[in-house]
């Protein structure tokens, strides 16, 4: 199989000539180096690389040739588009324009003044290409069928942990075969194998957390802090808590990342020009917190806490609890769900509740549909845009900018495969065993339709997860934590203590609200980032009195 193709247009020759040498010194073993010194050139050379059946992978254009770039992509969709520009930082720059507009992927600054921060952006560029592709290595090899519920299910918890994995009908050969080497019956699925042969017949979140590696026993009876919920709040409080020397207990009713871990691209993250995956992000996060010697629990759900004098007591569901001198809430939010009749025994089996990322490859070439307008589902379209035939924003509000931000809008409007729909709400669906089929009312004109629909996500907000929380912490009428000066001015019958509430700190002494969790939150990862390190410092504060 020929190399896969690195695609240099640059108008200027020594220009040219000075990066495909150092590129072909540095990846012409793995990749095929080509150039060109004008648009016109660049799809010629796409069209040979489209005879000769090559892949192509990168494509580095000067603005001089930009206008290839959109070209490149209807023929060669999967491929990375990088602009070269010069840096004057202007928001006239040909590069604010193309990535705002989703014409370009990345962007390269010249002159290159350091090559290894070079390399290392193409270093980058090509490792997002890669992560789109099948697996060359199969972490984990899936046996089931792949309308089953439970496979989908699999198949994205994988995908929230960057494991690679594959799904083998059972009714083709390589399934038979992969469950003749188990020595197992067709009768039970789905079957996990592990690259190492281990298998996990109809596994359930336990039995993944320990085929992925993670702990899932809670072996500390007492802790200084007990932080409950590993989303953007949860796992940055980890991090500094342990780093600060506190003896650090995080508890997770599922795995890490929360709703921002289902995120596919987020923009608007501080440190990221091009973006950043929510899923890698969080996995990140996590992994630091572990390293600063956070003990981290996963599929153990707290269902209750209590207060005995200077200590808290957090009840898990297998029984067991832990004494903490101070508790963390950070549980975030659980999807709202759309109340259609017949949808809820459609769950899993093409509708969706948040972005499912793991189901973006089986999207290729569908009719695809999103309910919500706030910036998860703008995200989720973008994302989903580059696998299916169509998606579409079903937006009950008049538009999208009272909810989305403006960088997502544009990219939005100029991405040709996505509609958006305003003024129209879901209101029925259909399907043998899967969705097939919604039913759209458009309020605007009073009318209602059937439209063919291979997979529905909806993203339309949360409800806060506070139901394992006494009612001697404080919440409003939506279930949302009230912490702070809010306990004085709404519950302050509440708190039984002289002083003030410490920031973040709830109607519980020693008990703090972080993130999605707390009434008055931004909905912002960022955000959430920043009050899991506030909660950190008020945490000292409270135990230092």
């Amino acid at each position: 199989m020929t190399a896969p193709v690195i695609l240099v247009v640059d108008h200027d020759p020594g220009s040219r000539r000075v990066l495909l040498a150092d590129l072909t010194r540095r990846l012409g073993a793995v990749f095929t180096l080509k150039g060109a010194g004008s648009a016109e050139e660049a799809r010629t050379a796409l069209e040979e690389a489209a005879r000769e059946g090559q892949e192509v992978a990168l494509l580095l254009v000067d603005d001089a040739c930009g206008d290839i770039l959109s070209q490149a992509h209807e023929r060669y969709p999967t491929a990375k588009r990088v602009l070269m520009v010069d840096r004057d930082y202007t928001s006239t720059s040909p590069a604010v324009q193309a990535i705002a507009l989703g014409h370009a992927d990345f962007h390269l600054v010249r002159p290159w003044t350091n090559d290894e921060s070079m390399h290392r952006a193409v270093s980058e560029f090509l490792s997002s290409w890669t992560e789109e592709r099948e697996p060359a290595f199969e972490l984990f090899r899936v046996v089931g069928r792949a309308d089953d519920p439970r496979v989908r299910h699999l198949r994205a918890l994988m995908a929230s942990f960057g494991l690679p994995c594959l799904v083998y009908p059972p009714e083709e050969e390589p399934g038979r075969g992969l469950l003749r080497e188990a020595e197992l019956e067709a009768s039970r699925l789905p079957v996990v194998i592990r690259y190492d042969g281990r298998t996990f017949v109809d596994p359930q979140l336990p039995d993944l957390a320990s085929a992925i590696g993670v702990n899932v026993t809670n072996d500390l009876d007492a802790c200084d802090v007990a932080i409950v919920g590993a989303g953007a709040a949860g796992l940055t409080a980890a991090v500094y808590a342990a780093s600060e020397g506190l003896d650090t207990l995080l508890l997770e009713r599922a795995f890490s990342g929360g709703q921002a871990g289902t995120s596919p691209m987020i923009r608007n993250y501080p440190g990221f020009p091009h973006g950043v995956s929510g899923g890698y992000l969080m996995e990140r996060t996590c992994e630091q917190a572990w390293l600063m010697g956070a003990h981290i629990v996963f599929a153990q759900q707290a269902v209750g806490l209590e207060h005995h004098g200077d200590h808290r007591i957090v009840r898990l569901a297998d029984g067991s609890e832990v004494s903490a001198r101070a508790v963390l809430i950070a549980t975030g939010v659980d999807w709202r769900r759309l109340n259609v009749p017949g949808l809820d025994a459609l769950t899993g089996a093409g509708v969706f509740y948040g972005m499912a990322v793991g189901e973006s490859r089986a999207m290729r070439d569908q009719d695809v549909f999103i309910v919500g307008a706030a910036n998860s589902a703008g995200q989720g379209a973008l994302h989903l845009a580059k696998h299916a035939r169509t998606v579409t924003l079903v937006v009950r509000g008049d538009s999208l900018a009272k909810s989305a931000s403006a960088y997502l809008l544009r990219a939005i409007e100029t991405t040709p495969n996505i509609i958006v729909r305003t003024r129209t709400e879901v209101v029925g669906c259909d399907g043998r065993g899967r969705l097939e089929r919604l039913t759209l009312a458009d309020r605007a004109a009073g009318t209602t339709e059937q439209v063919p629909a291979s997979a529905l996500f909806i993203m339309i907000g949360g409800e806060p997860h506070t139901r394992w929380l006494p009612d001697a912490l404080a919440t409003d009428d939506r279930g949302y934590v009230l912490t702070g000066r809010e306990i004085y001015e709404e519950a302050r019958d509440l708190w039984p203590l002289d002083r003030d509430p410490i920031p973040l700190e709830t109607s519980l002494p020693g008990v703090f609200a972080a993130g999605d969790i707390r009434r008055g939150s931004i909905k912002r990862v960022a955000s959430a980032v920043g009050e899991g390190a506030t909660a950190v410092r008020s945490i000292h504060e409270y135990l230092s009195t």
